[in-house]
């Protein structure tokens, strides 16, 4: 499955979308699988950061000074370069703002893994990634939309989907490494929790998108507008992550990296946030699920032509040993 999850993704997501058009009733009950089916996918990912090695990237200064700035210096000036060309539509811009501005967490590790970037790098940066976008999205969002936008969001959701789709399954990962360090049975359900993660996102896309294809209706022309902001967004991050790479002297394993941590979003974990918000803005959600289709897309071309762009220079430093 792992040599051949482009493809397995391609087609969950053409599944989806023939779900939702031929059993669109099935739609809001799949919205109410979102959430599970998610925390499920970010728990077999995270317990690919161990603990300890957290800890240690830390000191891995240049790396995550790197990932910082290109996803919260970089990319939020890149949406403000393109965000008045965006449709006037409020539900539309706040869909585009809440999946551009928060970076990707899981399946960013396996595509750039699979261009040769340093899959253990954004791994160890994940858990730092997500707190810092949890934390900076309302400022973000309060900038590009005003105070008016305060009215129609509830913080609640947001506070909600952090504990159920980040807290709770990366405390859940943590106590399963402690056991598989203890224990061979701890270590035997490590290992079948780390070769569900394909089967999950498989599952994870045809959920999210079946869900969403019967909420088009009358707002496709508007959805269809915003994909040439995603595909205008992959191009110029692939050099905008090449430009922060080489400003931080990285070596080609964590510059591709850099690159893919700066072009994939968090479409994802941040949907049941579109999903929790009014109906006058329920197109936020479809907004956001057109991001993913268009990022699948574009990563299949990134693998073969990130290598290139960032190719294999001076030996990167070593990474850090997994204890």
């Amino acid at each position: 499955m792992e040599h051949h999850q482009v493809a397995i993704y391609l087609v969950a997501m053409a599944l989806g979308g023939l779900l939702g058009w031929l059993a669109p009733d099935a739609g809001p009950g799949l919205e109410h699988a979102i959430n599970p089916v998610l925390g499920a996918l970010l728990f077999v990912t995270f317990p690919q950061v161990p603990a300890a090695e957290l800890v240690r990237s830390l000191r891995d200064g240049r790396f995550l000074t790197a990932a910082l700035v290109v996803n919260f210096v970089v990319v939020p000036s890149v949406v403000a370069a393109m965000f008045t060309s965006l449709p006037a539509d409020q539900a539309v811009r706040v869909g585009v703002l809440l999946v551009l501005l928060c970076p990707c967490v899981d399946y960013v590790i396996v595509f750039s893994g699979l261009a040769g970037g340093s899959s253990r790098r954004l791994l160890a940066a994940t858990p730092l990634l997500l707190v810092a976008q949890m934390l900076l999205l309302p400022g973000f969002l309060y900038v590009f939309m005003g105070s008016g936008l305060a009215d129609v969001v509830d913080a609640g959701p947001f506070v909600e989907a952090f504990a159920v789709l980040i807290v709770i399954p990366l405390a859940l990962a943590w106590a399963l490494q402690a056991w598989a360090a203890r224990r061979p049975a701890g270590q035997r359900v490590s290992d079948a929790v780390t070769t569900a993660m394909v089967p999950l996102m498989a599952a994870t896309l045809v959920t999210v998108v079946a869900s969403q294809v019967p909420q088009l209706g009358d707002s496709l022309p508007d959805v269809a507008a915003v994909v040439p902001f995603y595909v205008a967004f992959l191009v110029v991050m692939a050099f905008a992550g090449k430009a922060v790479a080489r400003l931080f002297r990285l070596g080609a394993p964590a510059g591709r990296a850099i690159v893919f941590t700066g072009a994939t979003r968090n479409s994802l974990v941040v949907l049941p946030l579109a999903l929790a918000l009014p109906d006058s803005l329920a197109v936020a959600a479809v907004v956001v699920v057109t991001q993913t289709l268009v990022e699948v897309l574009g990563m299949v071309v990134y693998v073969r032509v990130v290598p290139r762009l960032v190719p294999a220079g001076k030996p990167a430093p070593p990474e850090p040993a997994v204890p």
